[in-house]
């Protein structure tokens, strides 16, 4: 196609052809204007280098939100409580007191521990798909296999009881809904109804695990309520509450988007398909390059606290910046050939979980995730196709399907 005509480029309201294939525009404005000035007056970030030279910036450039969300949200809304008090959105001390304690919940040897169950819940999904088609039913990739996982596995790290689980993934999906550059009437309020409930719900969920702490070597939530009550990481009830939002929704709607990305991108990719049917062993480089292939989360946001530089372009202390991960991470300075998928791509220094102190504490949870859905999905259904059209999930930050209706390939029984 010809370059996108970048006059008018708005992330709040982008062609309708953006969220099917935002990279035409990126590739456009990492040639044109590396350093774009927003209608809004931030300024958006398409190059690696620029990327990562803010995430490692913490000292002039803030992942603080409350100026920002203030106007967005409004103070004291349930939207702008969640998001300006959980991890992601701030500095330390909080966001070191906070990622402590999550981190010592998600050692490597916990994250280990976990393989054999996630293997064993990947299997139980699969069996359901293959039931469901032969009795003549419809499969969906997402709702019944790649969005099922982390909601079981948060769940298990929450300590949060099976059969009160259905309301989380709509929970998520409603508050990350309304991170959106421009959020709607409808999402604002689907995203504040998400808060309160929820809040609501970890509150009776708090309250019991007091009375019954889990293994905090593995129950976050435990952990949490624990470093509470040590002097040095005491959190506030909100911030607890907050904090156990936040982890539900960085390790719900990002590894979901993995595991469906990849397998749609394998689905067009025909070659690299069959390269790690024949070599299974490729796995790990291949979850690699579905992070940076189809970035899960396709938006960073920082503020400036300084004057600053970024490349020649100077930053006045207060301006808002939007890093793109979705361009950096198909940069051709840093990745040839960064439009074609390659399972087999080293180096690969994608900046799907960002980059610095605030590089993502789950990231491998999450590659454990994909890596055991997708190999034990191509292993069992090898031929798989989509069977009618794959629906993006329309939205600007982050970047997957709400359905992928499939075909799984299997023998027509006689």
């Amino acid at each position: 196609m010809n370059p996108p005509d970048l006059s008018g480029f708005d992330l709040r309201s982008p062609d309708p052809a953006f969220y099917e294939n935002p990279y035409p525009w990126y590739a456009a404005l990492r040639e044109a204007t590396p350093v774009r000035h927003m209608p809004d007056g931030s300024l958006l970030l398409t190059r690696y280098a620029d990327c990562v030279a803010v995430y490692k910036d913490t000292l002039s450039f803030s992942s603080d939100k409350r100026a920002e969300y203030a106007p967005k949200y409004g103070v004291g809304s349930p939207l702008y409580q969640h998001h300006t008090t959980s991890l992601v959105f701030n500095d330390p001390p909080l966001h070191t007191r906070v990622r402590g304690l999550i981190a010592g919940a998600l050692t490597a040897r916990t994250i280990e521990s976990m393989e054999d169950g996630l293997a064993h819940l990947v299997a139980g999904l699969l069996d359901r798909m293959e039931e469901r088609q032969h009795a003549g039913g419809e499969v969906d990739l997402i709702e019944d296999f790649a969005a099922a996982i982390p909601v079981e596995v948060i769940g298990n790290l929450l300590g949060v009881p099976r059969e009160e689980r259905g309301p989380l993934r709509h929970w998520s999906l409603a508050i990350l809904g309304a991170l959106e550059p421009q959020p709607s009437a409808a999402q604002l309020e689907a995203g504040n109804r998400a808060v309160v409930e929820m809040v609501a719900y970890l509150r009776a969920l708090v309250l019991e695990r007091r009375r019954h702490p889990g293994d905090p070597a593995h129950d976050v939530l435990t952990r949490l309520i624990q470093g509470e009550q040590d002097g040095g990481d005491r959190l506030t009830e909100n911030e607890l509450y907050q904090n156990c939002i936040f982890i539900l929704n960085a390790g719900h709607e990002t590894t979901t988007n993995l595991i469906g990305n990849g397998l749609v991108a394998l689905h067009e990719w025909p070659a690299q398909k069959q390269r790690l049917l024949d070599d299974p062993s490729l796995i790990r480089g291949a979850i690699e390059e579905f992070l940076r292939f189809e970035s899960s989360n396709q938006l960073g946001n920082r503020i400036a606290t300084v004057s600053a530089h970024v490349g020649d372009v100077e930053i006045p202390a207060g301006t808002r910046i939007t890093l793109c991960i979705g361009a950096a991470n198909r940069d051709p300075a840093v990745f040839a050939e960064p439009d074609r998928l390659d399972i087999t791509r080293s180096p690969n220094r994608h900046l799907a979980f960002g980059s610095g102190t605030h590089q993502c504490v789950g990231m491998n949870l999450a590659r454990l995730e994909g890596r055991i859905a997708i190999a034990a999905f191509l292993a069992r259904f090898p031929d798989y196709r989509l069977c009618g059209p794959a629906v993006r999930g329309g939205r600007v930050r982050f970047r997957g399907y709400l359905r992928v209706p499939l075909s799984l390939g299997l023998p027509i029984e006689s």
